[in-house]
């Protein structure tokens, strides 16, 4: 989603959002008809270089404020930075979205936080990490050149469950063997688009 030109920005809301999120975020605002909110994505990749994402997210937001933007939001969870993206977010005068992952999110973040002690030993993926498993898990943790990583770097896991966003067979299937190459029990759980159309929804101040 193109932002628009310089100038044109005043009555618009900027996305400044985790690339994981981006399907789901563009899917949310076409189907509610939303036509005042731009998107703009970070890399996925900086999950693992969490420590980044805070002064990653503060220029996209000054970037947005230089535009003109009426408001910026943040979707980002806390994602492992040390919570200083909140400190960011305050200093900068924008809103974070709550929850701790973004698993609560699609999850729903009252279920999620009470599902939580009781699922302590869970790996969830979403749809975009059954996706990118190979990528980001399976190759991106060299798990396919020392598989002796598995038991250290999973070993405290009991199940892996599939976060659903969409109905799709041929994710599920991925999803499924995600759990099997790492040696635990899978589940499924369809959660659609979870709260992401209420944290969009929520009115920014500006």
């Amino acid at each position: 989603m193109a932002p628009p030109p310089e100038g044109a920005a005043s009555d618009r809301i900027m996305i400044v959002a985790c690339g994981a999120l981006a399907r789901e975020i563009l899917a949310v605002i076409r189907l509610n008809g939303w036509t005042h909110m731009d998107l703009e994505c970070l890399p996925a990749r900086l999950h693992n270089r969490p420590e980044r994402i805070p002064e990653a997210v503060r220029a996209r937001i000054r970037a947005a404020r230089a535009r003109g933007y009426a408001g910026v939001k943040v979707l980002y969870a806390e994602c492992g930075a040390g919570w200083r993206l909140d400190a960011v977010c305050a200093e900068e005068g924008a809103e974070r979205m709550p929850g701790p992952n973004c698993y609560a999110l699609f999850d729903g973040f009252e279920r999620h936080a009470e599902r939580t002690p009781r699922e302590i030993g869970a790996l969830y993926l979403t749809d975009f990490l059954t996706r990118q498993f190979d990528a980001l898990v399976w190759r991106g943790l060299g798990l396919d050149r020392h598989p002796e990583l598995i038991e250290m770097l999973f070993g405290h896991y009991d199940r892996l469950i599939y976060l659903a966003q969409t109905e799709d067979k041929e994710l599920e299937t991925q999803a499924l063997r995600a759990a099997l190459a790492l040696g635990l029990r899978f589940e499924r759980r369809f959660t659609g688009y979870g709260d992401l159309a209420r944290v969009l929804a929520a009115p920014v101040a500006p």
